[in-house]
């Protein structure tokens, strides 16, 4: 989580002038990172889109469900390789400690900046109550919750994609 929100930070850097405002859309971790970079960005940051929000999911979705055999493997081996339908996810022991140490729900980030999070109600990877969460720690801004009646975790359906798309073109105007 380190590591992308750094490379986030330097691409950002190295592309958009000081001056330029920023609208930021993340999805699922991408709205973590995207989180976590509001204290580097904060003064040009007009807007932003989560979509299935997961703050600190390494922790509170993975970890705390893990047996204890897949922890002290993660941590004696510092790699557990977990199936996942027909893919394989390597979770490392860096991971699994660099996620503790970017907790973000804990945090407040003031700014009157609009704030939509977009959330399927057929979600079965994150939980609704993760987009909740992380509404709450925006303090002051102009905020809502989108929940897609039949969206799933993606949200790529083109009724999703249009209500997203409608969203940020509000946020540009």
């Amino acid at each position: 989580i380190s590591k992308w929100t750094n490379d986030a930070k330097q691409l950002i850097k190295s592309k958009i002038k000081k001056d330029k405002k920023l609208i930021f859309v993340g999805s699922s971790m991408g709205s973590w990172i995207a989180s976590n970079l509001f204290f580097t960005f904060k003064k040009q940051i007009v807007g932003f889109i989560g979509i299935a929000s997961a703050p600190e999911f390494l922790e509170k979705l993975m970890w705390k469900k893990f047996n204890k055999k897949i922890k002290k493997q993660i941590m004696t081996k510092n790699i557990y390789y977990l199936e996942r339908g027909d893919f394989t996810c390597p979770l490392t022991k860096q991971l699994i400690l660099d996620g503790k140490k970017n907790k973000i729900l804990n945090k407040k980030i003031i700014t009157r900046i609009p704030v939509t999070l977009f959330h399927g109600l057929k979600d079965k990877v994150v939980p609704l109550s993760f987009s909740k969460k992380l509404l709450k720690i925006f303090v002051i801004s102009k905020k809502k919750l989108i929940k897609v009646k039949n969206g799933n975790h993606s949200l790529s359906r083109k009724s999703d994609l249009k209500k997203i798309c409608r969203e940020l073109n509000n946020m540009i105007s």
